[in-house]
C-alpha cells in the first residue's frame, strides 16, 4: 500500500519503520523541520516501567491536586475540555484506588508495554544502534503507604510477564549507591528488565533505518485536510493546491491534532497535560543514578543517559507552549537534590517543556478510525516512550493483515470511542 503517516515523533518514525519493513511505500509528513521535535525531544527516559511511571495511568498516585501536598496539576486558563479532562481522571484514580485488582484495559496496557519493550530490544540489537541507555529501574517507596496504590498496576505487569522485586530500602541502596542515605526509604519495587534510553536519540537513528528501506520524509509539510476518497484518502498540504492520493493515512499526532481529526468526525477526549524535563552533566566522580528511579512521592523519574543526568514530571494545563511553572521546575530540583545531591553541572543544565498528548483513561488510540483507511496511533501520555515500538509494530501487522501480537479483546482497549 501506499501510505501516508501525519507527524514524526518517535510514534510516527516507529510506525513508517515497521511499515516499510512490510513492504508498504510509506511517506512521512510532520510540520516541524526534523524528527522528534516536539513530544519526543526530551521526555522522561524510563523504558519497561509503563504503568509505574509518572503520569501513565489513572490510580497510580493519589488523585492529583490544584493545590496542597501530593501530586498536583497547575492550571493556568485551562479551557472547558481541560477541566472537564481532569474531572474525569481524577475520578478514575479514586475508582481505580479502591481496588487492587487491575482492570481488563489496564491488564492490556502493560501487555503492550511488555511487548514494546520486547520490539525495541530487538530492533535496537537488529539494526546495531548505538544508544545512550542504561539498565533497571527503581520505584522508591518512602513509606508502607506509598505502595498501596501501586498494587494494580504491579499485578498488571507480573501478570505481562514483567520481572518485578520488592526489596527494602537498604537493598534498593545497594543496587542505586548513589542514593542518599538521608531520605526515608522503607522500600523499593526493582525492575531489572527496564531502562533508561534516549527517546530522540533512538527516533533519529531509527529514522535513518527507515529511509534506508525507502521511506520519505517531508517536512515542514503540514496537512491542512484529509479527504476521504473511493480506495484511500486525499491529503491536502496547507499553502499547497494540488492534493496527494494514498490508499491508508496513519495520524501521529499531538494534541495540537484535535483540528484535523475533529474535520474528519473523530473526537478523542484527549488533552495536552504538560510537563517537562531537565538534563544536566554528571560531575566527576559524583554519586549519580545508574538507572531509572522513580521518585512516587513527587511523581517524578530521575534517569541516566550515558555522561548525562535527566529528570522529567510535572503537570500543567491551560498554559499552552509558554515557560513552565515555576513549581514544576522547584520539583524536579527537589526530587534531584533529594536523591541525588551534587550529582550534576547546574551550567550545563537545559530545560525543555512539551506536552503528553493523553486521554482520561490513560489508554492509547490504536488502530482502525471509523473513516475508511485512516489509521491511528496516537495518546500514549505518559507511557508514550515505552509503547513506540510495540505500538507501531502492532500497527503495521494489523495493516498488513497479519495476526497481531496482542488479542483482539486486548486491542479493543486502545480502539478510537473508549476511554
Amino acid at each position: 500500500m501506499k501510505i501516508a503517516i501525519v507527524g514524526a515523533g518517535v510514534a510516527g518514525v516507529a510506525s513508517a519503520y515497521e511499515l516499510a519493513r512490510g513492504g508498504h511505500q510509506v511517506t512521512v509528513f510532520e510540520r516541524r523541520a526534523s524528527v522528534a521535535e516536539e513530544s519526543s525531544f526530551a521526555p522522561g527516559a524510563a523504558l519497561g516501567a509503563g504503568l509505574l511511571a509518572p503520569w501513565a495511568v489513572p490510580g497510580t498516585m493519589a488523585a492529583p491536586r490544584l493545590a496542597g501536598a501530593g501530586p498536583r496539576v497547575h492550571l493556568a486558563g485551562a479551557s472547558l475540555a481541560e477541566l472537564r479532562w481532569l474531572w474525569h481522571w481524577r475520578r478514575a484514580a479514586r475508582q481505580a484506588q479502591r481496588s487492587s485488582a487491575p482492570t481488563p484495559a489496564v491488564r492490556a496496557l502493560a501487555r503492550l508495554v511488555q511487548f514494546s519493550q520486547q520490539c525495541f530490544i530487538e530492533t535496537a540489537e537488529a539494526l546495531e544502534l548505538v544508544l545512550e541507555r542504561a539498565p533497571g529501574a527503581l520505584v522508591l517507596l518512602p513509606d508502607a503507604r506509598s505502595a498501596a496504590p501501586l498494587r494494580a498496576a504491579v499485578a498488571a505487569l507480573r501478570d505481562a510477564g514483567a520481572e518485578l522485586h520488592g526489596i527494602d530500602g537498604a537493598a534498593a541502596r545497594a543496587m542505586e549507591p548513589g542514593l542518599s542515605g538521608t531520605p526515608r526509604l522503607d522500600g523499593a519495587l526493582h525492575l531489572p528488565q527496564a531502562e533508561a534510553a534516549n527517546c530522540r536519540q533512538f527516533t533519529g537513528a531509527l529514522r535513518q533505518a527507515a529511509q534506508q528501506l525507502g521511506v520519505a520524509f517531508a517536512f515542514q509539510s503540514e496537512v491542512a485536510r484529509l479527504v476521504p476518497a473511493p480506495g484511500g484518502l486525499s491529503l491536502h498540504l496547507a499553502g499547497d493546491a494540488a492534493a496527494q492520493r494514498f490508499d491508508a493515512a496513519v495520524l501521529c499526532l499531538g494534541a495540537h491534532g484535535a483540528p484535523l481529526l475533529e474535520s474528519l468526525g473523530l473526537r478523542l477526549g484527549m488533552v495536552a497535560l504538560w510537563g517537562c524535563s531537565l538534563t544536566a552533566p554528571l560531575r566527576e566522580h559524583a554519586a549519580a543514578p545508574q538507572g531509572v528511579v522513580i521518585d512516587v512521592a513527587r511523581q517524578v523519574s530521575i534517569s541516566r543517559l550515558g555522561q548525562r543526568v535527566r529528570v522529567a514530571g510535572g503537570a500543567e494545563l491551560g498554559r499552552g507552549h509558554g515557560a513552565p511553572h515555576p513549581a514544576t521546575v522547584r520539583q524536579l530540583h527537589e526530587a534531584l537534590d533529594t536523591w541525588f545531591p551534587g550529582s550534576v553541572q547546574r551550567a550545563g543544565m537545559q530545560l525543555w517543556r512539551g506536552a503528553r498528548p493523553m486521554r482520561p483513561g490513560g489508554l492509547p488510540v490504536l488502530g482502525a478510525s471509523s473513516v475508511p483507511g485512516l489509521w491511528l496511533n496516537m495518546g500514549h501520555g505518559g507511557c508514550g516512550w515505552s509503547l513506540a515500538s510495540g505500538a507501531a509494530r502492532l500497527l503495521a501487522d494489523a495493516m498488513g493483515g497479519r495476526p497481531t501480537a496482542l488479542a483482539p479483546d486486548e486491542l479493543a482497549h486502545f480502539a478510537p470511542g473508549t476511554a
